[in-house]
């Protein structure tokens, strides 16, 4: 089947059709920048927090990092888990953002450390009990608080 010209391709064939540009009509002198390369995902830039270009800066994040990172050690383990999840763009590439890095692994080991003793210590109070405290148990569980200072029977 021949075609007289272009005109008689309806735009459901079109869709089909490739045509060629000449080279001087090419507004890209390179013959390659449609190809798609795979060192596309290399130059595509990075962001130390989970929120990209919204997030904060690279000198911001060195500073957020290290609170987040010091204030774990005040008693408030959380904000370790906080920091690993904000900047799991830089936990997750091992060679991205130097400055930012030595902070976020601090993090993700305080808190894998706060975790472990944490969940050891429930679990003794929970399986242990009374047979691993004895007598002391009464002293150490806080649901008989009321029946100790009498205040049941005020009620």
């Amino acid at each position: 089947m021949e075609r007289a010209s272009d005109e008689d391709v309806t735009p459901s064939e079109s869709a089909g059709l490739i045509t060629p540009i000449p080279h001087h009509q090419n507004p890209n002198p390179n013959p390659n920048s449609n190809i798609i390369s795979s060192s596309s995902s290399s130059s595509r830039p990075e962001w130390p927090t989970i929120d990209g270009p919204l997030g904060l800066s690279e000198q911001d994040s060195v500073a957020q990092a290290r609170k987040f990172f010091a204030f774990g050690f005040v008693l408030l383990p959380l904000l370790w888990a906080v920091n690993c999840y904000y900047f799991w763009p830089v936990l997750r590439n091992s060679r991205s953002f130097p400055r930012i890095r030595p902070y976020v692994v601090g993090s993700a080991i305080g808190f894998l450390v706060f975790s472990a003793m944490l969940g050891s210590w429930a679990l003794t109070f929970t399986i242990g009990g009374e047979r691993l405290f004895g007598h002391t148990w009464d002293e150490l569980v806080m649901y008989n608080v009321a029946d100790r200072y009498a205040l049941t029977s005020l009620m």
